[in-house]
């Protein structure tokens, strides 16, 4: 397995175990932290994407 597909998969489980944590914290009633934990998915997988581009423009 290549560094980018090992990199790709850490971000990929990075994010889910990101959206699992914040689902279990808004089930178990602290719906602040849940949202609050829901909003790095998206800026996980942003990094992930940043990162795997190296920063370039097309």
């Amino acid at each position: 397995m290549s560094k980018q597909s090992q990199a790709k998969v850490g971000f990929i489980v990075a994010a889910g175990a990101s959206f699992l944590l914040s689902i279990w914290l808004w089930f178990g009633g602290s719906k602040d932290q849940g949202m609050f934990v829901g909003l790095w998915v998206p800026s996980i997988l942003s990094f992930g994407t940043l990162v795997l581009s190296g920063g370039r423009h097309e």
